[in-house]
């Protein structure tokens, strides 16, 4: 059974760059602060191969996704072995990037303040980082070439087929009928499975839409505690629902978005659909100056900083593997674009 994230990913890869007058604890303790905000927010991120690239290795990172075997339907000759087959490989390359932001702190702040000013930089600083880096993997996801727009639904229950977003209504809502076809369809290109189900990350808005069904199993129903992944609400006909408020939202006719109504992007994920990377050292980093660090350039000892800086890339590495689902919600008309 696939677990959900383990925050070693990034704990084995966050270091807290400092001057020397913050103790070691201290730099624990901070680290550890970032690392409570940043990972609840890395949803999209979770489902992806990992592969690290050594400190010092470049910025490139290689993936490999390896072909299926053909069916060996020829009777074995007894007493000759056959010749065996070699696997065959396909590399992906993906560039590794920098991203990373930070807030300052004054010297009448840290004096005044009730609060640990240090602490809360550092909780907003890694909520940030959370959301950045999970919506870097998002917006690769969301460029997938398979997509699926839900059909129209009519008064009498009959479905009429839609074939771009800007034909989607109201009534183009996620069903257990569209979760079913989608699983249909990962099983058929021979997608392997998390455990013995696919997953699909979606927004808020469409998980009221299908949990009002009465199939819907609920989480604690179907999985231990230590067996779920994060954001992890429910399942039906096979596939785990993740909910974050950071699923795709489309709105607007640059977007070729029905007027009025907001398109929530579904993503429909198999095992081994993408990667994700990043650099042995700087995976995440958390970076605090305290006051005076600066020489010449804060002559008053009036500024400290506290920030954050992340290497990262994402690449879908089977397109078979994944679908994005637009549709439309009960929430549609009011919804914001993320």
């Amino acid at each position: 059974m696939e677990k959900k994230m383990n925050l070693q990913y990034f704990a084995e890869n966050v270091n807290v760059t400092t001057d020397s007058g913050l103790s070691v604890e201290n730099k624990t303790f901070y680290d550890r602060a970032l690392l409570e905000e940043a990972s609840p927010n890395l949803i999209h991120m979770q489902f992806g191969q990992k592969r690290p690239i050594p400190k010092n290795g470049g910025k490139r990172i290689e993936f490999r996704r390896y072909a299926a075997l053909p069916k060996a339907t020829q009777p074995l000759t007894e007493g000759v072995t056959p010749d065996g087959r070699k696997m065959t490989a396909a590399s992906v390359e993906a560039e590794v990037r920098q991203y990373g932001d930070y807030v300052c702190l004054s010297d009448v702040l840290d004096l005044t303040a009730i609060d640990n000013n240090v602490l809360e930089a550092t909780r907003a600083v890694g909520h940030q980082a959370g959301l950045t880096l999970d919506t870097i993997t998002r917006n690769v996801l969301q460029s997938g070439t398979n997509v699926y727009y839900c059909p129209k639904i009519g008064t009498d229950g009959k479905t009429t087929a839609v074939s771009d977003r800007s034909q989607l209504d109201g009534t183009c809502v996620l069903t257990v009928d569209v979760v079913k076809k989608i699983a249909a369809m990962l099983k058929a290109s021979n997608a392997p499975k998390f455990g013995g189900d696919y997953v699909c990350i979606l927004h808020p808005y469409v998980a009221y839409d299908i949990m009002s069904d009465p199939r819907w199993e609920e989480m604690h129903k179907y999985c231990k505690p230590e067996n779920q992944f994060e954001g992890e609400i429910g399942r039906i006909a096979g596939v785990r629902f993740i909910e974050t408020s950071e699923a795709a939202v489309y709105t607007g006719s640059e977007n070729d978005c029905p007027t009025g109504l907001a398109v929530f992007g579904c993503l429909f994920i198999a095992n081994g659909a993408y990667g994700v990377t990043e650099v042995t050292g700087g995976g995440l980093q958390t970076i605090i100056k305290q006051l005076g660090s600066a020489g010449t350039a804060d002559p008053l000892n009036q500024r400290s900083t506290v920030g954050w800086k992340a290497l990262q890339t994402a690449e879908i590495l089977q397109q078979a593997y994944m679908y994005r689902v637009e549709c439309c919600s009960a929430f549609s008309p009011n919804a914001k674009m993320n």
